[in-house]
């Protein structure tokens, strides 16, 4: 026999499908329309409910028996939630793990970075002092080759040795001997004291004859 309530029912249910989308979710329940096609199966696979959970909060006695816009309420697992949480984290902290990756290799880029710098620093510096080593030696030669050409026992007046050192000088630096290293270290000394250095000296020499 034609059922007019049931009819009735069914086509409630389809017009609240339409007005409604569907389904309407709260946040403990789901309240679903049957489609056409749907099973208990596939709306537990769909919202990740068991088939039994929708089959008893509904009071359906045959999981394979339902009807195009039949009203189906049920609670929400939290699995999904906690699924997707945990996927989150998962997500977040790979995240972390990779930033903080980043910035060690950043550190050690700049460690590096800063080793090279101080490598190069250090050579630099190094070719600065050989270079003005180099010239004070040279300064130092071009003096002794003028004054004395080499002679520790050039005399000039009062002027004697390597350097052409004046008795007051010598009595205040030394350099009385006919020793190369002490008459060197005299002069040395009086470079130190009245020009700074050997590369000043000579510039006074070529400038006025004398030092």
């Amino acid at each position: 026999m034609f059922n007019i309530k049931k009819t009735l029912t069914i086509a409630a249910g389809v017009a609240g499908a339409l007005a409604f989308g569907g389904a309407h979710a709260s946040a403990d329940t789901t309240d679903y329309v049957v489609q056409s096609g749907d099973t208990l199966n596939k709306i537990s696979a769909k919202y990740n409910v068991s088939v039994d959970k929708i089959a008893a909060q509904n009071n359906i006695s045959n999981v394979n028996w339902i009807v195009t816009g039949q009203h189906l309420s049920f609670a929400t697992d939290d699995t999904t939630s906690t699924q997707t949480a945990s996927t989150t984290t998962a997500a977040t902290s790979s995240t972390t793990t990779q930033a903080a990756s980043t910035t060690s290799s950043t550190d050690n880029t700049a460690s590096t970075s800063t080793q090279t710098a101080s490598t190069t620093t250090a050579a630099t510096s190094s070719t600065t002092t050989s270079s003005s080593s180099s010239s004070e030696t040279a300064a130092l030669n071009a003096l002794i080759a003028r004054e004395s050409s080499g002679n520790v026992n050039a005399t000039n007046g009062q002027y004697y040795g390597l350097g052409q050192l004046s008795a007051q000088a010598r009595s205040i630096y030394g350099g009385n001997t006919a020793d190369y290293n002490d008459q060197l270290n005299a002069m040395k000394a009086y470079i130190a004291a009245r020009y700074g250095t050997a590369v000043n000296a000579l510039a006074h020499s070529n400038s006025t004859g004398w030092y």
